[in-house]
């Protein structure tokens, strides 16, 4: 998508020196990602201790086995 800014020289130039890009453009796509990424993580910190996942890892590896053997003896027929 084609988007004409009017961002600070300075400010583009900060963005630029600390993402270690050459060019405007990657440098603003770089920090982009970077708010992006950054904002996902704070919602998720912020669910912390208000999601209770109940797993039994044990119970879904031994279905997992059960379905493999049976794959495997349906191959062998």
């Amino acid at each position: 998508m084609r988007v004409t800014l009017n961002i600070p020289d300075d400010f583009l130039a900060e963005v630029q020196k600390i993402s270690g890009e050459k060019s405007k453009k990657k440098a603003i796509t770089t920090a982009m990602q970077e708010f992006i990424k950054q904002r996902k993580m704070k919602e998720l910190i912020a669910l912390k201790g208000k999601v209770q996942i109940e797993y039994d890892w044990e119970k879904e590896e031994e279905l997992e086995v059960k379905a493999q053997k049976k794959r495997e003896n349906l191959l062998k027929k």
